[in-house]
């Protein structure tokens, strides 16, 4: 079980007063059967018989007899044991009342001073599962070590609104800057590809700088899509159905399947989850274009959508040459391939998978890869069931 830090609190501090409680009683008891002590030893030093003792009779009349020493100690004896009794009990008692006093002070004085620590959880937990950067504590008590805390997370805040502003507008003047020099090369050489004087030579030379332009535009899709979902989703988090995107995705890759005579099957339930519906599709693209381009010629792909222990699952599966399995975490790293990819240009740029994973991490999910006997490869994406209404296939971005 684990104790909140204000119960924590509470039990320390009554826990130090019971403490200081007992060392007062144990000391207060040392003092009177000191000062007990202290008159049985000058009765055990008096004569045998002691006169003129004071008796009340019955008839109320008080009359002065001879007592002997050892009755006078049996009755301050008897009187000792009492007068302890009594006061262990009472003191006892005092003690026991005030450490519940002290307990209930205690769990009212923590919860004072732990507010502020409250409302710092509670902000960083709302930005952590929200949307808004631009909420603060903005605490204004007193200065003391609480609110230097919480200024200090204002101020963490506030670098990183700042921090995904500048992110956003880099990517947005990145996506500008490099794809329009691309464009135009792209231009130019189809320009010169379709001149009537073009030579066979000149036209060979097009055609290859054509490959490599698309490649580079490949590539830099493929960074700014990472950069893009390699940060938690904040804005554009709705409703989104797996089985959707996996439907929308799998019809779009049908040209590039059948070019392989690859085979693609479906099985889609329902999936709910919640997110960005562009950043999912490219997830599910990227998986099912991978699965298609380390295939064989006339291979097989399965692409499952399903709930699975309280999560939404989107599997993808694909026939191909077998993966060992100390290479699987190499797939999801930037420009890394297996082996036999490393010089093939025409299966992609190295980011799929990578985007795969940032992807599913922004999302709060899991992405795992597991090979098959057969060959080729499982890759699963796990994400956080939302049972909402979901976005029409018609949503999705073509």
């Amino acid at each position: 079980m684990k104790l909140s830090v204000r119960l924590r609190l509470t039990l320390l501090y009554s826990g130090i007063f019971f403490i200081a409680g007992v060392l007062v009683l144990g000391i207060s008891l040392l003092i009177v059967r000191g000062i007990l002590d202290d008159t049985r030893l000058r009765l055990q030093a008096a004569p045998e018989f002691l006169p003129n003792h004071a008796v009340l009779e019955p008839s109320g009349k008080v009359v002065l007899v001879k007592v002997s020493r050892r009755d006078v100690l049996n009755a301050q004896q008897n009187y000792e044991q009492a007068t302890m009794t009594r006061f262990l009990l009472q003191t006892g008692l005092v003690v026991v009342l005030l450490g519940a006093l002290a307990t209930i002070a205690g769990w009212v004085v923590s919860g004072r001073v732990l507010k502020p620590l409250y409302q710092v959880t509670d902000t960083a937990r709302r930005v952590a599962h929200g949307h808004n950067l631009a909420e603060r504590i903005a605490y204004a008590g007193s200065n003391h070590d609480v609110k230097d805390l919480a200024d200090t997370f204002d101020l963490m805040l506030a670098r990183l609104a700042h921090a995904f502003d500048v992110q956003q507008r880099f990517i947005a003047n990145a996506s500008h800057e490099l794809r329009t020099p691309l464009a135009i090369n792209r231009t130019l050489v189809d320009v010169a590809l379709r001149r009537p004087d073009a030579t066979p030579d000149a036209q060979r030379l097009g055609e290859s700088l054509l490959v490599v332009n698309t490649r580079h535009e490949r590539l830099i899709d493929g960074l700014l899509a990472l950069a893009e979902s390699d940060r938690p989703v904040l804005e554009r988090h709705q409703p989104v159905d797996l089985s959707e995107v996996a439907s929308h995705v799998v019809d779009h890759a049908g040209e590039e399947a059948d070019a392989k005579s690859i085979v693609l099957h479906r099985a889609l339930a329902p999936a709910p989850t919640r997110g960005d519906p562009v950043l999912l599709e490219r997830l599910a693209q990227n998986l099912v274009e991978n699965a298609i381009r380390h295939n064989f010629q006339g291979g097989e792909v399965w692409v499952t959508t399903r709930l699975s222990d309280g999560e939404a699952e989107l599997s993808v599966a694909n026939s191909g040459p077998v993966v060992p399995a100390y290479d699987l975490e190499t797939i999801f790293e930037p420009f890394r391939r297996l082996r036999a990819d490393r010089v093939r240009s025409d299966r992609g740029t190295g980011l799929g998978l990578s985007i795969v994973r940032a992807t599913a991490r922004a999302h709060g999910g899991t992405v795992v890869a597991e090979p098959r006997e057969e060959g080729g490869l499982t890759v699963t994406v796990r994400l956080k069931l939302a049972p909402a209404p979901v976005l029409r296939e018609d949503d999705f971005g073509n």
